[in-house]
Formats: C-alpha cells, structure tokens, sequence
C-alpha cells in the first residue's frame, strides 16, 4: 500500500521533502499512515520568498485591514472545524483536548482581529505621549513602531499543532510580518490541514505564511537581524538555538518558551469540604488528564497545607480512578493517550528517575485499564500522582518535568514555605493559588510574581467564568522567567510590538503631525473651509481646524449648570468655603466647559456627522472665573476607516477631533478628544 505523504507549503507551493524523515502514527492504534520530510527543502530562499512576497503584502495593509483579514479567516475556519477535530484525535486526543487545540487556536485569530481598534488606520503605530524638546514648542519628539522587515520562524511543540501555529501567527500578522511555521513533525499532519485551508481561503496575501513539516535542519541557519525566531519546546534544546554564534552575532531577536515546573497552592483556609477544596482537587484533576498531561501550563507542583496532605491525597486519588483512559471515540473516555509512543518513553524515563526520591501514592506505569485500544500499541500512560514529604531535601522533583500526567503532591508548613516552594521552579509559566482569604493571595502573588509569567487566584466568586490554571489568553502575556525561558508571547498589544522596530522620531510638530497623520500640538491649523462638520470622511484633512465664536462665562452659568446637573460642589457655589482652597473665587464647573466648548464648535445642521459617541482624555487644566472669555481650536486629530458591516450599511470613518478651549490670554483651560461617526462620500463602497 503506499503511503501518504505529508506536505510542505513553501515558495508558493506544495512539495514533499526528500525521502522518508519520519512516519506519522495514529496515537491511538499506533497504526502508520503518513511519512514526511524537508530534507532537501531551500530555506534561504524560503525566508526570502517570505520577506519579498508576503512582508511587502503585508506592510501595504493598515492595522484595521490585517484586523479584518484575521476576523475573516477565524470566520472560515471555524466553519470548517470539524475536519480538524476529525483528524485531531489521530493526536489522541479527546474531544476537548481538541476543543483547546481547535478553537483555541481561532479563537486566538478573533482575539487580534479586535485588537485592531487600539491601533492608527496605518500600516504602522505609535507609542506613547508626544515629548516637548523645546521651550516655544517647535522641536518635539515621538516613538513609531515600523514592522519588521524580516520573517517569523515560530519552531512549536507536539502538543498543540493548531494552537500553537494560530496563536503565534495571529500576532505577527497583525504587526504586518510574514511567517514559517516549523510545528512538530509528530503531529505537524494535524498542522498541514489547517494550512490547506489557510491557503485554499486566499484570504492571506501570498508568502504571508509558509509550513515546515518535517524536522527543519536548517531553518534558522539564514536568518536575520530583521527576522523573529519564536520557540517553543524544552529549555535545554531553546537555549541551544538561542546561543548560536549567528543568532547571537546577528542580535535575532529570539523568544523563548520552555516548559516548566508550574505550581499550584491550596490555601490554609481552604479546608476540606470548603468551596475551594473542591475547586482545587477539580483543577488539580484536571491539569494532570487533560491532553493527557501534555500542557506547557500543566500543574508539575501540588503545594498542600501539611494538615490537609492526606485528604488531598484521598480525594484526589478517587477522582482520578474515575478517569476512564482510552479511544476518545468511544462513551466515557475521559483520557486519552500521549501524542506518540516516543513521549511515552521520555515520559516513563523522567517518571523513573522522580522514583528515586519520592514514592508514587496513585497510578502505575505497567498496570492500568484502557478502553477501546490495544495499550501496548497506542501511546497510553496512567496517571501518576507521587508524593514528597521533604521537598527541601529531596529536590528532583523541582528540577524534573515528566511531561504527562504526572504531578506531586508537597506539603508547606506557613507562608513562607509555600513561597519558598514555588520558587525552587526557578521558574514557571504559571502558577496558582486557590484561597478565599484575599489577604494570603495578596501575599502569595507579592511574594512570588518575580518568578512566574501568570498567576492565578482561585476562589467560588470567579469559578464559573475562571478560564482555568492552564489558560492563556490571548490579551494577556504568556511566557515566564527563568527555567520558562525568559520570554513572552500574545499579552495583546505588547506581543504585536514584538515584530515591530520603535524607533524615535524629531522634529516639528508639523512634521511630525504629517508622519505620524496625528495632529501634533504645535502642528499647522488651516481654518477648515466648510466647517468640519460639513465635510465627509474623505474631505477632512488632519490638522483642519475650526475657530469658534467666544463667550464670556457668567453667574447665571454656573448656577443654571448646577441645577441642570444637581452638582452643587462647593468650590462653584458658596464663595464662603474656598479659604485654603487653590481658588481665588467660584469656579466654573469643568463639565460646563466641557458642554458650552460642544455649543461653540458644533454646526447644528444635518450633515455627513452621524454621531459623537465618546470623550477621551479629558483634561481641565486652569480655573475659570466669572469674566472670563473663552473660546474653542476645534482640530481633526485623527482618521480611522471602518469597514460596512453588511451591504446595506452605512459607509463611514471614525474622526477624533481634539477640543482645545482657550481664555482671554490665550491659555488651555480644557481639553479633550471627542470620538464621531462620519458618512463617506460614496455610500456604495
């Protein structure tokens, strides 16, 4: 019979490396049903297909269009999800193993699609505030963010095929930088199928996405100061290629995503037949059996009070007997197997040498059921709970990771055992706490965040909507120091930045305001000709401004504002209390500057305006007194494009305006940003 052979998408194009690296086995059957290589496979010029067809691509789209090309694919696939689930439990996996992998994974691209909305309608972003270099305001300075001329090479673990490719290449495309994606070669057929569709799609530009099945030897060999290499596996084997002479030489920015000896802590509080007991054995149970225990987030550590150690280990062992190991497909499997008969291997090596030093109180490598499969041919492993009564002696067990269900159960005697505990990791991913006592998880977090990239705190007040100990998301940072490698990924607008170059910028405002397509105070203010409020999206030009008519503000304001509003504050309306006040008589109010600065600059008739649907960043900067005449500089600070959400639609654009209110001596008195909806000229587009 001849074999399948599982492919390479590169340059363009699907090809098979040469001869036979390896062969893909159903986890389950342990049946051979694929072969797969890249031997042979021209990886110079794969990075440069990459950086000459996809990067240009993808540069020449803003944030808001890769945002809505990430939107569109999550669309597409997730519509065609059952195909991946199909071919997942090949993996071994059951079905929500899979749902993590799976719809983890596009929830990952839909996660970055919204993300589009905090950055410009550019191809590129900025950072910060503006800083004034100069006392007339006529030199100043700023930061933009350019993507990176280079590629992503993302090197992933067996373990997620799909979320690990999705939840790398979701933040890079939106950067606006191509990448290849070298996904284990044990279960990179899983992978492949996913990148069919990809490509099948066209939704991405070509070259912005190339697929290594195979073992990649030489992926990273023609790499760049303009390239990313992201990593994810064991840290001896990232450190390696972290270290080599051209990686180092070339400074490739180099991510680093080990696994390692996370931990979890059950509170002193937390006693047996408590809310948080339960919750803790139900997370503890179900960090060591899903996807079999082959989770980078899966809890290694099992820090208990020395009082509760025997009934965590009582109840803990029941639910884990309740675990049904075997075919996925069949009713009741509720653990499925390893992803290979090479990790059951590596895992029984680690689980043997973590024998020497402390005693297995559940499980049994040899002896345990299997439902539905042959457990000599499949991957299977039973899980392993052990125990170790001197974990600040016998010290294995923080150096040790047998990447299964396998953990360890430890006792801490106060506080500060169970920090010192969770810091013999050097390291982890994450950790968490399970306490109803905020005091203690305050403490617990205080005291152990310098070692650990998540935390999570437990209790029944978050339970039902809690994402779990071995969640990352998308918005957050996942990563962690140390033994966990020292890097970050996702962590929402900081992993874009990742693919990025800051790099200062200076200059006039005008200048600036013109590279930048922010206006820029300082910046040249054209007086807008028809008003702004006349203009459509189109027509509106960053740094138009309107000139207001001024008005003097009277008693009669402030008093008919604190009616209308209720707000009698002293500082407006009795004279009497303003002794050791930073004001020399009563106030206006800073929201009837707010309300009278939209009484001066809007143009009430009917026009491409829609709606003013939001105020930012507003600021009341000096007092204003009765007598005083002010007046508003009504400035285009920023366009944004929106997309029609269906045919009917109306075409329109997000303007900010900045607001800027002025007295008699020419001085801010507020100031604010407001956010309007406008019509475009071609309302079929």
């Amino acid at each position: 019979m001849k074999m399948n052979k599982i492919q390479n998408y590169v340059n363009g194009a699907w090809i098979a490396g040469d001869g036979e690296e390896l062969m893909a086995e159903n986890a389950i059957t342990g049946e051979a049903f694929a072969s797969l290589s890249s031997a042979g496979l021209d990886y110079e010029s794969i990075l440069n297909y990459g950086r000459n067809t996809g990067g240009p691509a993808l540069r020449k789209l803003t944030f808001q269009e890769r945002g809505r090309m990430l939107k569109a694919l999550a669309l597409f696939l997730i519509e065609r999800k059952e195909k991946f689930y199909t071919l997942s439990a090949a993996t071994g996996a059951t079905r929500v193993d899979s749902w993590i992998d799976i719809e983890g994974g596009i929830g990952n691209l839909f996660a970055y699609a919204s993300l589009r909305k905090q950055f410009p309608d550019l191809p590129y972003a900025f950072e910060g505030e503006t800083v004034p270099l100069s006392k007339q305001g006529t030199f100043i300075g700023h930061h933009i963010l350019v993507p990176k001329r280079g590629v992503a090479v993302h090197i992933n673990a067996f373990n997620f095929p799909i979320w690990g490719m999705l939840e790398k290449i979701a933040v890079n495309l939106l950067a606006g930088v191509p990448a290849v994606v070298k996904p284990s070669e044990f279960t990179s057929y899983l992978t492949e199928l996913m990148v069919k569709e990809i490509v099948d799609s066209k939704i991405l530009p070509e070259g912005s996405l190339q697929l290594v099945t195979g073992l990649g030897r030489g992926i990273i060999d023609h790499v760049t100061n303009q390239d990313v290499i992201t990593f994810t596996g064991s840290a001896a084997t990232g450190r390696k290629l972290k270290s080599l002479p051209h990686i180092v030489e070339n400074s490739v920015p180099f991510n680093l995503e080990a696994d390692s000896l996370n931990a979890s802590m059950l509170g002193e509080d937390a006693a047996p037949g408590s809310p948080e007991f339960d919750l803790f054995i139900k997370a503890t149970r179900a960090e060591i059996t899903v996807k079999a225990g082959q989770k980078c987030t899966a809890i290694r550590r099992i820090i208990v009070p020395e009082k509760y150690m025997e009934d965590v280990q009582i109840e803990l062992g029941k639910q884990l007997a309740k675990t049904t190991i075997g075919d996925p497909s069949v009713e009741g499997v509720r653990m499925g197997s390893l992803a290979s008969r090479i990790q059951v291997d590596r895992v029984r090596h680690n689980v043997e040498l973590l024998m020497k030093e402390q005693d297995i109180v559940y499980g049994d490598m040899d002896n345990f059921e299997v439902v539905g499969a042959d457990k000599n041919k499949g991957a299977f492993f039973s899980p392993i709970l052990f125990r170790n009564d001197d974990p600040f002696h016998k010290t294995a067990v923080h150096e040790i990771e047998a990447f299964g269900p396998v953990s360890t159960l430890m006792p801490y005697k106060n506080m500060d055992e169970a920090i010192r505990i969770a810091e013999m990791g050097k390291g982890s991913l994450v950790t968490s706490i399970v306490t109803a006592d905020d005091n203690a998880a305050k403490e617990f977090v205080l005291n152990t965040a310098h070692l650990h990239g998540r935390i999570l705190v437990l209790n029944q007040r978050c339970a039902k909507e809690s994402t779990g100990h071995g969640s990352p998301m998308p918005l957050l940072s996942h990563g962690g120091p140390g033994r966990a490698g020292g890097g970050e990924e996702m962590g929402g607008v900081r992993g874009v930045k990742h693919y990025m170059q800051r790099t200062a910028i200076q200059g006039h405002p005008e200048t600036i305001t013109r590279i930048t397509e922010q206006f820029q105070v300082g910046a040249d203010m054209p007086e807008a000709n028809p008003h702004v409020f006349r203009q459509h999206f189109e027509e509106l030009r960053v740094g138009d401004t309107v000139f207001t008519h001024k008005h003097t503000v009277t008693e009669a304001d402030i008093v008919n504002f604190a009616n209308v509003s209720g707000d009698n504050f002293y500082a407006h309306m009795d004279a009497t209390s303003l002794e050791g006040t930073i004001f020399e008589q009563r106030v206006a109010h800073g929201y009837f500057l707010l309300s009278k600065a939209a009484g001066l600059f809007v143009d009430p008739k009917k026009g491409p305006v829609l709606l003013n649907y939001g105020v930012e960043q507003a600021r009341f900067t000096k007092p204003v007194y009765f007598g005083t005449t002010v007046g508003v500089r009504f400035t285009v600070k920023e366009k944004i494009d929106q997309e029609k959400r269906s045919e009917d639609d109306i075409a329109k654009g997000i303007v900010k305006f900045l607001v800027d209110m002025y007295d008699d001596e020419g001085e801010t008195v507020a100031i604010t940003t407001i956010l309007t909806m406008v019509k475009k000229i071609d309302q079929s587009s």
